[in-house]
């Protein structure tokens, strides 16, 4: 492996305190003097004050923007009561005046930022993300990266056409756990990946509601137009702009929010851009509360080189919001056995053992017992006031902005998640099986481009 376990354990500790970096990359406060344009502060501006940002992006930014001379100056939301309670939380931090914009351009027309959070609905990180780097920002973007590959495709074309940091918001590129399994992985020690389960499942009937904030939200103190996009057009509706992972298509729900995080390990680990096809079957049988995206949900997704269909492996990712401890769980599998990123565990579970081999006058296979990173574990809720996973993250993205290196969650990575996102919405609305078009990279239902 490219690092050494114990180098991998003495990272894990450090991840414990909020201050793991990338483990390619890492810079004392000298480094820094010593690299050009280090002592010019960089400004970041917000867009988007969501909960996602107050309870997570503000705490890990406070970890680390003093040693490495950031600042924040801006915040653009079209609400005005989130862009006045954006204004005074980070002026509070910062102990100096923020100004608060109407809209994204007028921060940038305005050359508030050198860098932005976007962290806003679903459906608009795309878009936000292009107006950004075309801006001259840097960019932490939120995922889902995109929810249409209208969308996933012209933010990839914005991105790659400038000279941009963009930060995918998959924190788990930036765990010290996640990066020992892909070593171990990658190193052939494991074995061909057989199989993947991932499970992500609560039971919280308030889980993307907010019926309090929704009664405080009046049409004239925002811009529904603006908030809807490139959406069509429907009649202002307060739940559809706060609770809009309920409701295609401004989110996919389950797919966008949580499995983007979960089906991205699975590019990263095995090296493939998406899946070959995926199926999918759920509803809403639980929560009938007037949402659109379905509360359960279970996908089966046939990964594999997409021009070899004898050699592969099965992924399935089953979500559920009305039983469960909000545990996610990512079990990879080979004939050895299997890597358990829940307990962080590798073992010879489920191998191939001297008797059964023996049978067939074959070779036994049994992993070893090994642990990854103990001290890290992935923090499920939104909320999660800093946890070492996103503050690790946050600071790999800030450090590669002083050293224009790549971060660990590239704009690739996003992409790759939103096509594996997009299938499982489409296979999920149609009842067919979805299948990606390499030549067109569009996402393809019963012989047809599947369209929301």
């Amino acid at each position: 492996m490219k690092n050494s376990r114990r180098d991998f354990i003495k990272k894990s500790a450090i991840a414990g305190t909020g201050l793991l970096v990338a483990p390619q990359i890492s810079w004392s406060a000298q480094s820094y003097k010593r690299i050009l344009g280090a002592n010019d502060r960089v400004r970041v501006g917000v867009v988007g004050f969501s909960d996602r940002h107050r309870s997570s992006h503000i705490p890990c930014f406070m970890n680390h923007y003093k040693e490495l001379n950031f600042d924040v100056t801006a915040v653009s939301d079209i609400w005005s009561v989130r862009r006045d309670e954006g204004v005074a939380a980070w002026k509070a931090k910062m102990q100096h005046d923020i100004v608060g914009c109407r809209n994204n351009e007028e921060l940038f027309d305005k050359k508030l930022a050198d860098a932005v959070f976007i962290s806003t609905a679903d459906f608009q990180h795309a878009h936000h993300a292009i107006d950004a780097v075309k801006a001259g920002c840097d960019v932490y973007c939120e995922k889902p990266f995109a929810e249409t590959m209208e969308d996933a495709r012209a933010a990839l074309k914005a991105v790659k056409a400038s000279d941009r940091i963009v930060q995918i918001g998959s924190q788990r590129r930036s765990g010290t756990n996640y990066h020992m399994a892909d070593d171990f992985i990658k190193s052939g020690k494991f074995g061909d990946i057989k199989m993947v389960e991932l499970t992500w499942n609560v039971n919280q009937p308030g889980r993307w509601r907010r019926p309090d904030l929704v009664a405080k939200l009046r049409q004239e103190d925002t811009d529904w137009k603006r908030f809807i996009l490139n959406r069509p057009y429907e009649e202002f509706d307060p739940r559809k702009y706060l609770e809009y992972r309920l409701f295609w298509p401004y989110s996919s729900g389950l797919p966008g929010q949580w499995m983007s995080h979960q089906i991205d390990t699975v590019h990263w680990f095995s090296g493939l851009k998406h899946p070959r096809s995926v199926v999918a079957n759920g509803g809403i049988y639980m929560w009938k509360d007037g949402r659109r995206n379905w509360d359960t949900i279970t996908a089966v997704f046939d990964y594999g080189p997409p021009n070899d269909p004898s050699t592969g492996f099965q992924v399935t990712f089953q979500s559920r919001m009305d039983n469960g401890t909000e545990d996610p769980a990512e079990i990879y599998y080979s004939n050895g056995g299997e890597l358990n990123l829940n307990t962080n565990k590798v073992s010879p579970k489920g191998g191939l053992t001297e008797k059964m081999a023996g049978a067939m006058h074959m070779k036994p296979f049994l992993l070893p017992e090994m642990e990854l990173a103990k001290t890290e574990k992935v923090a499920a809720s939104a909320d999660t006031g800093g946890d070492p996973l996103t503050s690790a993250h946050i600071r790999n993205w800030m450090e590669c902005i002083r050293s224009r290196k790549q971060p660990n969650a590239p704009v690739e990575a996003g992409y790759s998640h939103s096509i594996a996102n997009i299938m499982t919405t489409a296979a999920a609305h149609t009842g067919l099986k979805a299948t990606f078009d390499e030549a067109t990279q569009e996402v393809m239902v019963g012989g047809k481009v599947f369209k929301y």
